[in-house]
């Protein structure tokens, strides 16, 4: 009897036993789930950070395009917002629709800071694109007519560009010092009684039909397959204030991602890009 009593406590001894190493194991089975969740929990913490920034045309949005892949391995996904004119990039910057912008000059945005009372910043220059004057009636600017209409952006920033553009090339004269920040009140002299239109920028290669002379960046003019080597009548000087700049709002500009953006927007893909595909209308404004 005793013997068989120790048997049993044997026996039980074993299945309780057994039963210890099968919930030993189930919980060693399912903690193996949760030791890899640590990673994946850290890698949901550090996701990419989001931003959007606002674009027009290439080749900004192609440099955007670029870019992209190359910010996400820094950890930033980018957004691109492409929009339909040049009022609406700078509203949402400043309007916190958009965390930066990408298709202006400096001289334009401080036209538009003044304006608006807004503090938008440049963060990093891109690239400088050549601003030319072209006809597709006239060959040179000696054959525009007595009367020709001369086309230009309608603000005051590439206004004063062009009409200095123009007095550079002798087709006007304009007050002593007034340089970019020049108005057709400023016009001193125009001795062939040239008219003045001041277009939206967006309407700039649609005047190269019917204008005499159209005053446009690259952006503008490649799309009808001009480039300022090769069709500008006249282009502007080589010290030029307007290079393609990424900005950024006073309050986020020395953000992480917009720092990181600023580095790739800069770095040798986009520098190789602009050389292979846009040498002839674009200098890369950056090491």
């Amino acid at each position: 009897m005793k013997k068989s009593l120790l048997a049993l406590f044997t026996l039980l001894a074993l299945v309780v036993s057994g039963c210890g190493n099968n919930n030993n194991s189930n919980a060693q089975e399912n903690a193996a789930p949760s030791a890899t969740a640590a990673p994946t929990e850290a890698a949901g913490s550090s996701e990419p950070v989001k931003i959007k920034v606002a674009t027009l045309i290439p080749p900004m949005t192609d440099i955007l395009d670029i870019v992209k892949p190359l910010l996400l391995e820094d950890g930033v996904d980018m957004e691109i917002v492409v929009l339909s004119d040049n009022v609406q990039p700078n509203d949402a910057l400043a309007n916190n629709e958009v965390d930066a912008n990408f298709f202006q000059h400096v001289p334009y945005m401080e036209q538009f800071n003044e304006s608006k009372g807004t503090n938008l910043v440049p963060v990093q220059p891109v690239y400088d694109a050549i601003y030319g004057g072209y006809s597709k009636q006239y060959k040179s600017v000696e054959e525009l007519p007595e009367g020709a209409t001369l086309v230009m952006a309608n603000d005051p920033s590439n206004i004063g560009r062009s009409l200095q553009m123009f007095a550079d090339a002798g087709l006007i004269s304009l007050k002593e010092g007034v340089g970019i920040q020049a108005t057709q009140a400023d016009i001193t002299e125009n001795p062939k009684n040239f008219k003045f239109e001041e277009v939206d920028l967006l309407m700039l290669a649609r005047m190269y039909d019917d204008a005499d002379l159209v005053a446009m960046t690259p952006a503008y003019a490649s799309p009808l397959g001009l480039t300022p080597k090769k069709d500008a009548l006249i282009t502007e000087r080589k010290d030029s204030e307007f290079t393609i700049t990424l900005v950024a709002r006073e309050d986020n500009q020395n953000s992480d991602a917009i720092q990181k953006l600023a580095q790739r927007i800069s770095g040798p893909e986009v520098k190789k890009f602009l050389e292979d595909n846009y040498a002839d209308i674009a200098v890369p404004a950056f090491e």
